[in-house]
């Protein structure tokens, strides 16, 4: 008896000083010492047991390959869908992603519960393979990963007239069909749709919730060359041999922005066109210059063309992109037949060797001798004609208005009345046409893309 006391009295003493050497430690500063020391409110053992009593009751006889009322009426199921980001989107796999929390609510009247201390149970991921859940799927989706970090992202909550709340993250890459003809000028509607996989209209019906589809910050969605411009939702009834689905789908619009475009494509090309027109400025007689000049615009215009192309799929028909960057190749083409034309006619064009005698002008024969002729091998070019030829001739048209105006001329291919065109002057024509013809082409193309 005596040593059990000892006993008890040591014990007592040790607990004594552990308390108290507790209280002498250190805890740093004051905010962390008072958050140690507050003891956290515990659940009242009430609680634990009724809700540990209404769980095994619930489950009991519970069948979960059963859907609720089977037999009854349909199951209606509803839905809502908070998106926390949408983004990237790629054009050339047609798909793009998002991140959503999906939410389902239906009523399950074998899971109703009476407690005069709790209105709803929440429960964690364990409870969710254990009774019955819509067999929902995304109809449009690549691949779908739910998150599982820390824990599985799921939420199970019951109330205790059955009606259950469960909600699950997940990420999904589903299919967008993008229309490329307005590229980079285009705008897209990529759905989300989803419906059952297994029960048919007359045995679960989809609606959506009055909160349907919330989205986040859009500030920190991974739409790099997009803006969301709103989103909508519908429901409709897919019709298939096994029978008649509600198939539920949400719309993302989406517009593309132009700025990337703008700078790697669309000013290069512009740039390069303007080039091309340096040329005219150029003397004819400088031909490597010239040739060199136009090469290396086509080119560039080639490469420019090919880049363009990377950021797209091999699609058939011809984007808004594609036809800009075709017509300004054409223009720089156009450039370098341009000094092709006017070195052939200016250089290359052989005459025949004249007669002996001296050649007359028309009928108005003003006693002017001919040009000398250069020898060149076997032929013969004519050097250039007076250039101040004013003289009157083929019935008083003025000889500077016509492309010529000797005998010759009146039975060839150049008949009387036929307006002159003056090759050696070819430079001067292009300085006008070629910047005009494009910028009327701008103001079509971009009128017709952006406000048509």
């Amino acid at each position: 008896m005596m040593t059990m006391t000892v006993t008890a009295a040591i014990t007592l003493f040790i607990l004594l000083f552990q308390g108290a050497s507790c209280d002498l430690l250190d805890y740093g500063d004051d905010e962390d010492h008072h958050h140690t020391a507050v003891n956290p409110m515990l659940v009242p053992r009430s609680h634990q047991e009724d809700a540990t009593f209404i769980l095994n009751n619930l489950l009991k006889e519970y069948d979960k390959t059963l859907r609720p009322d089977i037999g009854m009426k349909p199951t209606v199921v509803d839905v809502g869908i908070y998106v926390n980001s949408i983004g990237p989107v790629s054009s050339m796999d047609m798909e793009y992603q998002i991140d959503i929390i999906f939410a389902q609510t239906w009523v399950d009247t074998r899971l109703q519960f009476n407690s005069s201390t709790m209105r709803t149970l929440t429960l964690n991921s364990n409870m969710v393979g254990l009774i019955w859940l819509p067999d929902t799927i995304f109809r449009n989706s690549k691949n779908a990963d739910s998150h599982w970090i820390t824990t599985p992202n799921q939420l199970l909550r019951i109330k205790t007239n059955g009606k259950i709340l469960y909600t699950l993250r997940m990420t999904i890459n589903a299919e967008c069909q993008l229309q490329l003809h307005n590229f980079p000028m285009d705008e897209h509607s990529c759905p989300l749709v989803f419906s059952s996989y297994g029960y048919p209209r007359d045995e679960i019906i989809y609606k959506w919730d009055r909160t349907s589809v919330q989205t986040s910050d859009q500030r920190y969605w991974r739409l790099y060359q997009f803006d969301f411009m709103g989103l909508r939702n519908t429901t409709d009834v897919l019709k298939t041999t096994a029978g008649d689905y509600v198939l539920m789908t949400v719309y993302f619009d989406l517009s593309r922005r132009m700025g990337y475009f703008t700078i790697q494509t669309y000013i290069p090309c512009i740039l390069t066109v303007v080039l091309s027109w340096v040329s005219f400025w150029i003397k004819s007689d400088a031909t490597p210059a010239r040739t060199a000049l136009g090469i290396t615009t086509v080119l560039t215009m080639t490469t420019l063309s090919t880049v363009a192309r990377n950021s797209l799929p091999r699609v058939s028909y011809v984007t808004a992109m594609d036809l800009f960057v075709t017509v300004c190749f054409l223009f720089v083409f156009a450039a370098m037949i341009e000094y092709a034309m006017l070195n052939y006619c200016s250089y290359s064009v052989r005459k025949p060797m004249p007669k002996t005698h001296k050649m007359t002008y028309s009928s108005f024969h003003m006693g002017h001798t001919r040009q000398p002729m250069l020898s060149m091998g076997n032929s013969l070019l004519w050097h250039n004609y007076d250039d101040n030829c004013l003289h009157e001739c083929l019935e008083g048209k003025d000889c500077a208005s016509f492309f010529c105006c000797y005998e010759e001329c009146k039975e060839g291919g150049w008949k009387k009345g036929r307006i002159h065109v003056n090759i050696r002057e070819l430079d001067s024509y292009s300085r006008v046409f070629f910047p005009t013809s494009f910028l009327l082409f701008n103001i079509v193309y971009w009128v017709s893309y952006l406000y048509l």
